[in-house]
C-alpha cells in the first residue's frame, strides 16, 4: 500500500528541483568554477581569462613563495599569541560600562542586528521549505537518480565557503544583485549563497528523521483523497517538528556567524551585519581591547536566547532519527 501513495513521480519535480537548483547554482558551480579559474591567468574578475604557457599549478607556487603572504601570516601568529598572553596576565583594576556606552556610540549595534536577523530568518526559512521538500521526496520515492541525488547532497558538505564565494559574487554581479546600493538585492546577495551552503546539513538531518516515521499515517491520509502535498504540510511536518526546529537553529546560527560570506557582499556600512560590523571594529580599533571585549559580548547575546530557549529541540531532533522503532 505505501508504495501506491508515491507511484506518481510528477511531484518529484515539485520537491527535488528547488533545493537542487540552489546546490548547482550556488554550490557545484562555483566550487569547480573557482577550481578552473585558479589554473588560468584571468585579468579581470568575472571574465573569461587566456590560456597560460606556465603549469596550471603557477598560481599556488606564487602564493606560497610570495614573500608578503609569508610575512603575513607569521606576523599574524605572533601577534595572536602576544595577545592571548598579555590579556590573560592583565588583571584590570576596575569594572566599568564605559565600554558599552562606547560600542553603542561609535557603532550601529542596532541596524546591524536587524540586517543579521533579516538575513539568519531568512535564510532559516528557505532551508526549512527546500530541505523539507526535497528530504520528502528523497525518502518516499523510489527512482532511478536517487541514491546519485543523496551522494551530491552528502558532497556538498564537504565545500567550504571560501572555495566557491568568488565565483558566486561575480555571478551575482552580473545579475545585478550583488555591488549594489539597494538594500534588498544586498540582503538577497547574502542570503541566496547562504541557504545553498545550509541545504546538505538540513536534508542529512531530516531525511533521517523521516525515514524512522511509519507510512500508516501517509496511508490514511490518501485514502481520505490527500495528495503528496496535502500529505507532506499535513502529515509529514507536524510530526518531524523537533527535526525541523534543530534545522532552523543550525541554520540561524551558521548563518548570523558567517563572518566570510558578509565580507564579500556587505560592503557598506547601512548593509554590515553584526559580525561584519565587528570585524570593521577590529580593523579601525584593534588595540581597543575594552571596546572590543564590549562589541563581542552584544554580538553573543541573540546567539545565547536562541540556544537557552531551543537547547532541547536541538538534542531531541539530532538524536531522534538516529534510532529506529
Amino acid at each position: 500500500m505505501g508504495a501506491n501513495i508515491y507511484n506518481n513521480k510528477k511531484p518529484l519535480f515539485l520537491f527535488l528541483l528547488p533545493a537542487f537548483i540552489f546546490m548547482i547554482v550556488f554550490l557545484y558551480f562555483p566550487f569547480f568554477k573557482n577550481i578552473v579559474d585558479s589554473c588560468m591567468k584571468i585579468k579581470q574578475l568575472g571574465i573569461s581569462g587566456e590560456v597560460w604557457n606556465e603549469p596550471w599549478y603557477a598560481n599556488y607556487t606564487k602564493l606560497l613563495t610570495d614573500e608578503n603572504v609569508r610575512t603575513s601570516l607569521r606576523n599574524t601568529m605572533i601577534m595572536t599569541i602576544v595577545t592571548i598572553f598579555g590579556q590573560a596576565l592583565h588583571v584590570g583594576e576596575l569594572f566599568t560600562l564605559a565600554n558599552y556606552r562606547k560600542a553603542f556610540e561609535n557603532l550601529n549595534i542596532f541596524g546591524a542586528y536587524k540586517n543579521s536577523i533579516f538575513i539568519s530568518t531568512m535564510v532559516c526559512a528557505v532551508v526549512i521549505l527546500l530541505a523539507g521538500l526535497a528530504s520528502f521526496a528523497l525518502v518516499r520515492y523510489h527512482f532511478k537518480l536517487r541514491n546519485i541525488l543523496y551522494m551530491l547532497v552528502v558532497a556538498g558538505m564537504m565545500f567550504p565557503a571560501f572555495a566557491t564565494v568568488i565565483p558566486v559574487y561575480t555571478m551575482e554581479v552580473s545579475w545585478g544583485i550583488a555591488g549594489t546600493k539597494n538594500w534588498w538585492l544586498s540582503m538577497l546577495s547574502v542570503i541566496l549563497p547562504q541557504v545553498a551552503g545550509n541545504l546538505s546539513f538540513a536534508i542529512i538531518v531530516l531525511t533521517g528523521y523521516i525515514r524512522s516515521l511509519t507510512i500508516e499515517l501517509e496511508e490514511a491520509a490518501f485514502m481520505e483523497g490527500g495528495g503528496p502535498v496535502q500529505i507532506f504540510f499535513r502529515v509529514i511536518v507536524p510530526l518531524t517538528k523537533p527535526s525541523f526546529a534543530t534545522v532552523a537553529i543550525f541554520s540561524f546560527l551558521w548563518s548570523y556567524n558567517d563572518l566570510f560570506t558578509q565580507m564579500f557582499f556587505l560592503r557598506r556600512p547601512e548593509v554590515m551585519a553584526i559580525t561584519r560590523l565587528l570585524n570593521e571594529l577590529t580593523s579601525n580599533e584593534g588595540t581597543d581591547y575594552g571596546l572590543m571585549a564590549a562589541a563581542v559580548s552584544l554580538v553573543v547575546v541573540p546567539v545565547l536566547i536562541v540556544y537557552i530557549f531551543m537547547q532541547k529541540y536541538i538534542i531531541k531532533g539530532m538524536t531522534a532519527g538516529a534510532v529506529k522503532g
